[in-house]
This record gives structure tokens, C-alpha cells and sequence, in this order.
């Protein structure tokens, strides 16, 4: 026998071919298996969880939408029953009038006419011209006196103007004013429960009046003072000044409790629907974005509806009022808690918004919040190269850092929430100052240290 030969074991050359082969015909199988009904007794797949996302997510649409339109009902409820229970917020709303141009001309105008129309400048001429005829003087001289009684009228009443702009003017009217409006607040409380009041009155056609008699008392002793000694026979006077005038005031007062009850709890209501939309949602950072913008919107509206509830009020008292500025002046005044609040609840929705925008997972928040730990991370290896280390408690901090953001909030939450007046500063304040703090936490913060491994 001859001898044998041996070599290596022949492989095949395409097996990279067939393991292509093998795997599009797997891949082939489980699409196929994917497509095939299941067996009537299995019945179909269940699909709970995504049922239990489309009705949260339905729930917290509802829930926002609610909110957002309850909350410009309860800002203006809020604002009027501050405006009728608050004394204080009652007279700071009503106490610069006082010391307004426009405010002390139409008071000094309305004090001079009731004091001329209780100064009869033709019967004091018809005495002194009797007296004159008694005394024989001639026909012509007592005529004469006679022609003069519309200048000595224009006098007099210049006169008497001149007196009542420098009561208007002086320190002891502002001090009249502010001291007659706290008085008049709690006989507003009185009227608006439907008691009788005698320095505030509400009338049929919605005036809110206060009255001027103690003014009256003072214009005449300048009066007397500046040698207008008739002005002391002048008796007490009934004359009052129109702080407002509004049909809506007589059904407010109709409904004065339901006002308060309202006023106290809807904007609670509407915080409370708010945030619940944000807690039934199963994106909350997403959800409360959409929160703060509406709030911002909703606010928006208010003041556009406010804007135009000024116009339909002046045109309203158009013709029907002497000084339609001064009633224009009172307005805005009136308003201007009610506008501050306003700002206020628009600015804490775009701040609610910014935050939830920082927090969310959209790929630009994301980037902004990597960048800013890169950059803290570079100061804090800046810091420890030079020897500056936090240590143990940049170390705990690191551990609680979800703890510590929370505390954050929770400070500014709570801030917001127990100022007596908060503002618009007030807001954008304790933001700034929220977010400087946890950008320390975030710079105090070191990673926990590896124990070593054992021998």
C-alpha cells in the first residue's frame, strides 16, 4: 500500500453567506409569528397600562383647563374681599385720592357749590338795599347797588372757591380724608349686610358715596377766619362725594356673603385643580409647563378684560358725572390692588413654567442641565486643586441632593404662600434667590467616595 496522504479539513467558503442567510430567515419567522391571531381562548392582549395613561392623561387636561379658568374668577373674588372686609387694604386703596390734583378739584368744586347754594347773595343785597331806601339814599345809588348782585355773586363764589381749594390742599384734609374713609369702612361692612350707615352710602343706582359735612365744617371756619363772617350762619350741610357708581354694586351687596365665602376659597379651588392636573399626569414636568403658561394666559385675559371694563365704565358715567376725569382717576385707583395681584399671578406662571422647563426631559433642557453641571464641575475641581473642599458635607449633599432641592422649593413655596401682599418683585425675588441656592447645593455636592477594596 502506498502512503497516505493528510491535510487540513476542508471548511466550506460560504459560511459567513448562510449565517446572513440564517438570521434574514429568523427575522423573517418572528414577523410572521408577530402577525398571527391568537387562539379564541387566550383571547386579546391587554393593554392596561396604556388605557390607565390616556385616562390620566385625559383627567389632567380637565383638571388644568378648570383651574386655569377658575383662577381669574377667584383673583378678582379675592380682590374684592379684601377691598370690603380688609380696612386697611380699604383705606391704602382709597387714601392717595386725597392728595391727587384731579380728586381735590372735583371735592373743592363739589364743597363750594353746596356752600353757595346755602349763601343767598340777593337777599343779603335786597336787605342792604332796603336799609339804604331808609335811610334816603338816592334812587339812583340804591339801583346802582341793585345791577351789582351778579359780580358780588361771581365774587363770592370765587371767593369761596379759593378757600375750598386751600382746605383740599392742606395737610388737615388728607388727614380728614384717610380718618373718614376707616370710619366709613366698617358702615360699608354694615351697608353691604344691609344695616344703615351715616358716612357711607350705597344707592339704588349703585353710588358709592361718602360724606363731606366735616369738610364742610372746615371750609367755613376758613371762611370766617378769612373775613366771610355770612359763611358762620351757614348750617350743617348734607352733602356727600361719589367714591364710585356701578350697578354691580347693589347686586354686590345683595350677594355680600356668598362674595366673601367665594372670594376666601375659590383661589384655593383653583390652585388645588392645578395641581392636581400635575399630579395625575404621567408627565408632570410637561404638564405643569403647560400649568404656568395657561395661569400666564389666563391672567393676560383678565387684564385685557380689565382694560375693557374701564372703557364700558367711563362711557357709561359719560354726561352723568361732572368730572368724568376724576371718576376715571378713582377707577384706577380702585383697581389697583386688583392689577398688582394680576401681575403677581402672571409672573409666578412664567416662573412656574421656566422651572418645570429647566426640570423636564425635552433635549434642550437636557443639554442646558449638562452644560451647567460641567461647568460646576469645573469650578469644583478648580476649587479642590487649590485645597478648597467641602468634605463630609459636600459629601451628604451629594448623597441628598433630591432632598436638598426639595427643601429649596419648599422654602419658596412657602414664602410665596404666607406673604401677607405678595408682589410681582416678590415673585421674581424668591426665584432668583431659589435658583442661586440650588446652584450652591449643585456646587456643594461631591460624589460619594469608594471604599477601597479589601486585601
Amino acid at each position: 500500500m502506498g502512503p497516505t496522504t493528510s491535510g487540513p479539513p476542508i471548511v466550506p467558503t460560504d459560511v459567513e453567506a448562510r449565517l446572513v442567510e440564517l438570521e434574514r430567515e429568523n427575522a423573517e419567522l418572528r414577523r410572521r409569528l408577530q402577525q398571527v391571531p391568537e387562539p379564541a381562548g387566550v383571547g386579546p392582549r391587554t393593554d392596561g397600562p396604556r388605557t390607565t395613561h390616556r385616562w390620566r392623561s385625559s383627567a389632567a387636561v380637565v383638571l388644568v383647563l378648570l383651574g386655569t379658568l377658575l383662577a381669574p374668577v377667584g383673583v378678582v373674588a379675592a380682590w374684592a374681599k379684601a377691598e370690603l372686609t380688609d380696612t386697611d387694604r380699604y383705606v391704602a386703596t382709597v387714601a392717595p385720592l386725597a392728595s391727587d390734583p384731579v380728586v381735590q378739584s372735583a371735592v373743592a368744586g363739589r364743597l363750594t357749590a353746596a356752600v353757595m347754594s346755602r349763601i343767598e347773595v340777593g337777599e343779603l343785597l335786597d336787605e342792604v338795599v332796603a336799609g339804604l331806601e331808609e335811610a334816603e339814599v338816592a334812587p339812583r345809588a340804591v339801583t346802582a347797588l341793585g345791577a351789582l348782585e351778579a359780580p358780588l355773586t361771581s365774587g363770592v363764589e370765587s371767593f369761596v372757591r379759593s378757600a375750598a381749594d386751600r382746605v383740599v390742599t392742606s395737610e388737615a384734609f388728607v388727614s380728614a380724608w384717610e380718618q373718614a374713609n376707616r370710619v366709613a369702612h366698617a358702615e360699608l361692612v354694615a351697608v353691604m349686610e344691609g344695616e344703615g350707615g351715616e358716612l357711607l352710602q350705597v344707592g339704588q343706582d349703585g353710588q358709592l358715596t361718602i360724606q363731606l359735612a366735616g369738610m364742610i365744617e372746615l371750609l367755613k371756619e376758613r371762611l370766617v377766619e378769612r373775613g366771610l363772617g355770612v359763611a358762620a350762619n351757614i348750617p350743617t350741610v348734607d352733602v356727600s362725594f361719589t367714591i364710585m357708581q356701578t350697578t354691580q354694586l347693589v347686586e354686590v351687596q345683595n350677594r355680600y356673603a356668598q362674595l366673601v365665602t367665594v372670594g376666601t376659597w375659590l383661589p384655593w379651588v383653583a390652585l388645588g385643580l392645578l395641581a392636581a392636573g400635575v399630579l395625575v399626569s404621567t408627565h408632570r414636568m410637561r404638564t405643569l409647563l403647560v400649568a404656568g403658561l395657561a395661569l400666564t394666559a389666563a391672567m393676560v385675559a383678565l387684564g385685557i378684560a380689565l382694560a375693557i371694563a374701564r372703557g364700558l365704565y367711563l362711557q357709561a358715567l359719560s354726561g352723568e358725572v361732572l368730572r368724568l376725569d376724576a371718576a376715571e382717576l378713582v377707577f384706577d385707583q380702585v383697581a389697583t390692588f386688583l392689577r398688582a395681584t394680576v401681575r403677581t399671578v402672571g409672573v409666578l406662571g412664567l416662573v412656574v413654567a421656566l422651572a418645570a422647563y429647566l426640570g423636564g426631559g425635552s433635549a434642550s433642557a437636557r443639554s442646558l442641565r449638562a452644560g451647567a453641571a460641567r461647568s460646576l464641575g469645573r469650578v469644583r475641581t478648580w476649587g479642590e486643586s487649590r485645597g478648597w473642599s467641602t468634605g463630609p458635607v459636600g459629601q451628604w449633599v451629594g448623597e441628598h441632593r433630591g432632598f436638598a432641592r426639595g427643601v429649596v422649593i419648599g422654602l419658596a413655596a412657602l414664602v410665596l404662600l404666607l406673604a401677607a401682599d405678595p408682589t410681582a418683585g416678590l415673585v421674581i425675588g424668591t426665584a432668583v434667590a431659589a435658583g442661586i441656592l440650588v446652584t450652591l447645593v449643585e456646587l456643594v455636592a461631591r460624589a460619594p467616595v469608594s471604599p477601597a477594596p479589601s486585601a
